[in-house]
């Protein structure tokens, strides 16, 4: 679903990605591990659309610079950026109208803010929430239009203990449901328990790949064998 296929990202003479292969298939948790500087925002945001690289990455079977892969993919941002002067109900209707959604896309907004407890915020605007709120509300935005697969950059940092369950339940429910998730992040063990694959990234390059099902021992014990005790 998620494939990435020699991306190489340089910024002078610097060696961001090197070379970079991956593949997250439907119903599939990856999870992208690694010191500060290994590369994996870098990894993210190419994945995503908002850098030019050489090699190429397809969501779906489509090239990720296409109208179909842009509708597949849903991402969360490490920081959020909500629009200052629009509401929180006002975000939900701007993605409504740039997807076109359409039928009972109401009935989902209605259910992702109840669910990540905004429903009481629905008139607030974007400068006036906490940096939780926004963060919960960029969630709300890339889940609205139902992707098949969706990039979590840092997901839980700045949450509350009620938003970081849901939000892990929150992606149980897209494994479930067959999407790909990909989540970069620097809180091994709360991804301890629900993974399928990791990418362990050092120098700009996949230092490891490990698919739960052939991993001994914990994705912590994967990942420092490969990093040492470095940040």
């Amino acid at each position: 679903m998620i494939t990435v296929f020699g991306l190489t990202k340089r910024y002078g003479r610097l060696i961001a990605n090197d070379n970079i292969s991956l593949n997250v298939g439907a119903g599939e948790i990856g999870v992208l591990l690694g010191p500060n500087g290994a590369g994996k925002s870098t990894l993210i945001k190419s994945i995503c659309g908002l850098l030019r690289f050489a090699g190429s990455v397809s969501i779906g079977g489509h090239d990720r610079r296409s109208l179909e892969a842009k509708r597949l993919l849903g991402y969360v941002p490490e920081i959020p950026s909500p629009y200052p002067m629009l509401t929180v109900d006002e975000h939900l209707q701007f993605i409504a109208k740039a997807y076109r959604l359409e039928g009972d896309w109401r009935e989902r907004a209605d259910a992702l803010l109840r669910r990540f407890d905004l429903d009481d915020k629905r008139d607030k605007l974007g400068k006036e929430l906490s940096k939780g709120m926004q963060q919960k509300i960029s969630v709300c935005c890339a889940l609205l239009p139902q992707p098949k697969a969706i990039v979590f950059d840092e997901p839980l940092v700045g949450l509350d203990p009620h938003g970081i369950r849901e939000l892990k339940n929150a992606i149980l429910d897209l494994r479930r449901e067959g999407k790909a998730i990909i989540i970069s992040t620097h809180i091994i063990e709360s991804m301890e328990e629900n993974w399928d694959v990791t990418f362990i990234m050092q120098d700009g390059r996949i230092a490891r790949e490990v698919r739960r099902d052939q991993a001994e021992g914990t994705l912590e014990e994967a990942y420092f064998a490969i990093i040492g005790d470095r940040a």
